[in-house]
């Protein structure tokens, strides 16, 4: 089977998933799939991904895995018990080929436990797509790319550079990650592991990954904190909708007091979270991630607000995720560097860049307690929601211009 360990997914899956035990055990929840490529025909592919997410549904954790999970500074003891008796259940989770070409993929239950379902079925449509595709793939080309990536990133003057894997859910497969990890960590020295990269005077480059299980089996920093997903579902379970961003955050403190303070800033765009993460939140997080919209704008932009509120940006950590090259990471690199505190988290350009164009799949929470979520993006195709009279509201509660060829029409 593709997966064979149920931390075989992100961090954030787990720290989102604490959050909701201890908080939301009752909230339900929708998740729908998209592919973003136009023209390619998943849907004859449909019983092997049934067949692959049966197995996962046969999962459990072990107990090495709890135990791991357990040590983890922020993972309370409650939340690895429950984890100890947790499983996928097949029943939440419909899989139909559509007469298109396309595949619908429909989630629907509740959040606690559908939660973990999103990364390791992403991983499964993808490695399914590639491995009838390309059943031959070129693994020299692949490598070759990774070199590359590699002498880029151990240029002069980039020492400092640090690069975290975030690529589970796009990976051209899970043997192709695992080596890609391994090569990295081998070649540029991993953050707070034993042993040094090929030039012992460097720094180590390769910050962690946001997959758990390479984290444990590899002896990487495990990276992640929260996902569109937990500030979307906030929008059903707060007070007023217009605090729903202020709701996700308090209670993200409430749970972890001050650890995994990495804020995601897209939720409702730029101006709406600068709006929101007022005096008290620049103190209280960490940082922030930036995942749509221009990242140079953004960086600017948040090292101002972070002068306008009086503190310090070389305190704090700005992350940048949203479909990073090394290249656009060496030049974001070189504006911020010396103004903050800096990470990069590389996805489908590190784990699926062998010469054939990536899947753009995404699995998105579009309703929870019965009512509409939305993200609104500062990249809108990026937007996911089934119901515009919602989209239209939510611009309207947070002040959000519609987008120009929107407004045209």
């Amino acid at each position: 089977m593709i997966i064979q360990s149920l931390l075989d997914t992100d961090l954030y899956k787990f720290t989102m998933m604490q959050v909701v035990l201890h908080h939301f055990p009752g909230a339900k929840v929708e998740y729908r799939f998209k592919c973003r490529n136009p023209g390619v025909n998943l849907a004859r592919f449909a019983n092997e991904i049934r067949e692959e997410v049966r197995g996962l549904c046969n999962l459990q954790f072990k107990e090495a895995e709890l135990a791991y999970l357990r040590s983890l500074r922020f993972i309370k003891s409650d939340f690895v018990d429950f984890l100890g008796l947790f499983r996928l259940n097949e029943k939440y989770i419909d899989i139909t080929p559509l007469p298109s070409g396309e595949i619908e993929i429909h989630i629907r239950g509740p959040w606690l436990h559908t939660i973990l379902f999103e990364i390791p079925v992403l991983a499964i449509v993808n490695e399914v797509y590639f491995r009838n595709t390309q059943p031959q793939p070129d693994l020299a080309e692949g490598r070759r790319r990774l070199d590359t990536k590699i002498a880029e990133l151990q240029a002069a003057g980039l020492e400092e550079l640090k690069i975290a894997d975030y690529g589970t859910r796009r990976r051209f497969s899970q043997q192709w990650h695992e080596e890609v990890l391994r090569t990295l960590s081998t070649r540029l020295g991993a953050v707070g592991v034993a042993g040094s990269p090929s030039e012992p005077d460097r720094m180590p480059q390769l910050a962690g990954t946001s997959n758990v299980l390479y984290a444990m089996k590899l002896g990487l920093i495990p990276l992640g904190t929260m996902a569109h997903e937990y500030l979307q579902a906030c929008q059903a379970l707060g007070p007023r909708l217009r605090d729903s961003q202020i709701y996700g955050f308090e209670m993200w403190a409430r749970e972890y007091r001050g650890d995994l303070g990495i804020a995601l800033s897209d939720v409702y765009g730029m101006s709406a979270f600068l709006r929101d993460f007022d005096l008290y939140f620049c103190k209280l997080f960490d940082g922030a991630r930036h995942d749509s919209g221009d990242p140079f704008h953004w960086g600017e932009r948040m090292i101002a607000h972070y002068h306008a509120n009086r503190v310090d940006p070389l305190t704090k950590t700005l992350i940048f995720s949203d479909g990073l090259t090394m290249p656009r990471t060496i030049e974001l690199y070189r504006q911020f560097r010396g103004r903050c505190q800096l990470a990069f988290g590389i996805g489908t350009n590190l784990t699926n860049d062998l010469g054939y164009e990536p899947l753009q799949i995404v699995i998105k929470m579009i309703r929870c307690n019965g009512q509409p979520v939305a993200k609104l993006s500062d990249t809108p195709s990026k937007n996911m929601c089934e119901d515009e009279k919602y989209l239209a509201y939510l611009r309207q509660v947070f002040e959000i211009p519609a987008p120009a060829a929107a407004a045209a029409g």
